[in-house]
């Protein structure tokens, strides 16, 4: 909705304004979004900050008449974030009023929490102890309803303001010259943004913030991190503080409590613990060794997975480690990934590198012969080991590693098989996850971003193909408009986990570019030779992320056809061993992973160690069960055992939960 310019009543001028959800209101003054409010009968609740003209901004501004607004709770994504920023303020404040002369840099509010990063003099570090210093402070500052005041500077007023403190005059010098990385931290008309919260304290910072520090206060800081600035290893080594804060005490303590649950979830932790894999300093930061039971579950999730993509008409490829530089200059690898590839190695005069990426290869097997429209969709799958040189900082257990497998397919179709094949696509990557236990899905779709190359009826037809894909799939999903690669778009699936955290795990990605810079072709009905479209998809992302998210989800007690032991069975007595063979060979007879925990120390003891590796069935086997041929079943996650339970009735009721399931996508 529109408002005409500024209208006058008996001489006085008049504001209007569209307030979204309620209508048209005038004022006889200038006013501000707290003008606005204080005018409703039916204020909202706990507003920190307002939209207006679709531009987020503090409620103090002033609002031009003809505007249109909205206003921003706390309890919103948007409002969460102002109220983060805001409290990353009120951190910086508390830390130079306790450590004179620390020099500060950013401060962003990020996923679930904020950060700030500080040089401190003299060499000094931040303690757990300083945690609860700092915590003090900040509610000294909170308590005393500080209000944020922000000022628009000259670059030199800036420069001058800030002359002590040198990660901001970099800041300001960098918005001054145009670079986009400090322009986000506190850019404006032909200078730059501050915000005070007394006359001791002032931050660079493009806002909004709540309205004064009174309205903050539920909060909580968590970690002291190493992080380089700028993320350069060659620049100064700072130190991160990470805390988190909520709209209210219920919300910070469900946080708290997703936190704690997490921790115990770790699959760091979790993968020493059952004795699944560790990352030897030997081999190198991000390369991990699996041992035999964390090898048997890659195996098993790999195989599933092997066997659903044959059913589903995919051709199974192999491809080596290390290619010569030429085939990377032709994918553009080395103009676009090269800082992210591992240096290269000199052989016979010629350069080679670990390949980043599959597909290269995979398109040389597609160029391999003259192909036919007849061939197509041509799907090629692989089990591919990449290498990407992930910052030391950046890399976390399985889920950010330095070679990592991906479960890889590249299809290539006419572009008339576009849609059906990428609808075709997405209920396979569905059917798939769900196998592995997991529902709640969203997505997003990705598109085309200001600085692209490409056709433009190309990335339309693209894009509209996995739109289709994805109202055909059902799958909820939000656009994420310019977030696409600059040579394509595509459709990113998020899961959420037991305990609500986000996951991205497949990725289906249309290629504009790389059927071109490979000269690639088919043969057609009437003799022309299009192009072919590229899908890439990785379904697991990666096997080593997605054996890390299922230990997280679980926290370790894996399916029972995942999990590396399925039955533990316990004699009571050494004179008991013989029918525990006898139940181990009933179940190993349908296929089921068996092991016999001899009583050669007490059963409780036992039973405890095969608890603690969340073997699904622990079986005990006495006196009263040889006669009887029974068993006593302690399921995992039950209360009390099943006593007395007839063996042949069990053993058939588990034959469906010990194997892999079958997975049927039509």
């Amino acid at each position: 909705m529109t408002i005409g310019p500024s209208a006058s009543r008996f001489g006085v001028d008049v504001t209007k304004v569209v307030i979204k959800d309620v209508g048209a209101r005038e004022f006889d003054q200038p006013v501000s979004g707290v003008d606005v409010l204080r005018s409703m009968q039916e204020r909202p609740q706990s507003v920190l900050a307002m939209v207006v003209d679709g531009q987020l901004t503090d409620l103090s501004a002033n609002i031009e008449t003809g505007s249109e607004v909205s206003f921003v709770s706390s309890m919103t994504p948007a409002g969460r974030e102002v109220l983060r920023h805001s409290t990353a303020h009120v951190m910086a404040q508390a830390v130079l009023l306790i450590y004179p002369g620390a020099k500060f840099a950013i401060g962003p509010s990020i996923e679930d929490g904020f950060y700030y990063d500080f040089d401190l003099p003299d060499g000094q570090r931040f303690s757990d102890e300083d945690m609860e210093t700092i915590e003090a402070k900040m509610r000294e500052i909170i308590a005393a309803k500080q209000p944020f005041i922000r000022e628009e500077l000259s670059y030199e007023q800036g420069l001058e303001l800030f002359m002590d403190q040198p990660y901001k005059l970099e800041i300001i010098r960098g918005v001054r010259q145009g670079s986009v990385e400090d322009l986000a931290e506190g850019a404006d008309v032909g200078g730059v943004s501050v915000y005070r919260n007394t006359d001791t304290f002032v931050d660079l910072c493009r806002g909004p913030h709540v309205g004064h520090t009174g309205q903050l206060g539920n909060f909580k800081l968590l970690r002291v991190a190493g992080a380089y600035w700028r993320g350069d290893e060659k620049r100064d080594q700072l130190q991160r503080i990470y805390g988190t804060a909520w709209e209210s005490k219920a919300a910070l303590a469900e946080h708290l409590h997703r936190l704690e649950e997490a921790e115990k979830r770790d699959h760091r932790r979790l993968g020493a613990e059952l004795d699944m894999f560790h990352f030897p300093p030997e081999i190198g930061g991000g390369l991990p060794v699996f041992h035999p039971k964390g090898a048997l579950v890659r195996y098993l999730m790999e195989e599933t997975s092997r066997k659903a993509h044959l059913a589903a008409d995919y051709q199974l490829a192999w491809t080596p480690h290390l290619a010569k530089s030429t085939l990377f200059e032709i994918s553009g690898h080395l103009q676009w990934y090269k800082d992210g590839m591992y240096p290269p190695m000199e052989m016979e005069g010629s350069t080679y590198y670990p390949k980043p990426m599959n597909c290269p290869m995979h398109i040389l097997i597609y160029k391999s012969q003259m192909r036919s429209y007849k061939e197509l969709p041509l799907r090629l799958f692989e089990f591919g080991t990449v290498y990407r040189f992930e910052r030391s900082g950046v890399l976390h257990g399985l889920a950010r590693v330095r070679g990592l497998t991906q479960d890889d397919s590249h299809i290539f179709c006419t572009p008339s098989q576009l849609a059906t094949e990428l609808t075709r696509l997405l209920t396979f990557v569905l059917t798939l996850l769900r196998a592995f236990g997991l529902e709640d899905f969203e997505a997003e779709l990705a598109t085309r971003p200001d600085k692209s190359v490409g056709d433009d009826d190309e990335w339309e037809a693209a894009t509209e193909s996995l739109r289709v894909a994805l109202e055909a799939t059902g799958l909820p999903y939000v656009v994420a408009e310019g977030e696409g690669a600059f040579y394509a778009p595509k459709i990113d699936v998020h899961l959420r986990d037991a305990i609500g955290r986000r996951w991205q795990v497949s990725t289906l990605q249309v290629d504009l570019q790389l059927p071109q810079r490979f000269d690639m072709y088919f043969v057609d009905q009437d003799n022309s030779r299009p192009r072919p479209y590229m899908i890439h998809r990785a379904l697991f992302g990666s096997v080593e992320r997605f054996f890390a998210i299922l230990i997280e989800h679980y926290a370790g007690a894996l399916p029972t056809w995942l999990s590396p032991t399925q039955f533990a069975i316990l004699p009571v007595r050494a004179d008991h061993a013989a029918y525990a063979d006898e139940v181990s060979a009933s179940l190993a007879a349908c296929g089921a992973r068996v092991k016999v925990l001899e009583a050669s120390e007490p059963l409780g003891g036992r039973i405890r160690r095969a608890k603690m590796e969340k073997v699904p069935y622990v079986l005990v086997v006495g006196d009263e069960d040889i006669s009887a041929r029974t068993l006593g079943v302690n399921r995992r996650g039950s209360d009390k055992p099943d006593r007395s339970v007839d063996l042949d009735s069990f053993v058939e009721s588990v034959r469906a939960e010990v194997n892999p399931p079958e997975i049927l996508v039509e």
